[in-house]
């Protein structure tokens, strides 16, 4: 039986982050949900954090593998990638929650504006 491409696969997020990557960053609210892997054309399952598949050209590589193979969007996992580990890819996110206010600050006053 043929599993389907994009479900059937382990999800390995707990609360919206990776916890089995130490500097991952956690999606909570930000808007954006952990997407579970998925496999591409190529046979080659993206974002299971396994980083190697039988199927990718990298595991059969040789003289006649054209790099350009392994370019595109179909190569990346939109939530369980190593660039969401930078420190600009954390501040995109971060930019994406809202702040935590309360109890420290008034809903609709900033009373320290100009106390600095």
């Amino acid at each position: 039986m043929k599993q389907n491409k994009k479900n059937n696969q382990e999800n390995l997020s707990i609360d919206e982050t990776l916890p089995h990557q130490i500097n991952a960053p956690s999606f909570k609210e930000t808007g954006m949900k952990m997407e579970p892997p998925f496999v591409n054309k190529y046979g080659v399952t993206i974002g299971d954090s396994r980083y190697a598949s039988s199927n990718s050209p990298l595991e059969n590589w040789s003289k006649e593998t054209d790099p350009e193979i392994m370019a595109g969007d179909e190569w990346v996992h939109p939530t369980n990638d190593i660039g969401w580990n930078t420190t600009e890819n954390r501040e995109l996110l971060e930019e994406k929650r809202k702040p935590q206010a309360s109890p420290f600050m008034h809903p609709t006053k900033d009373v320290s504006h100009g106390s600095d």
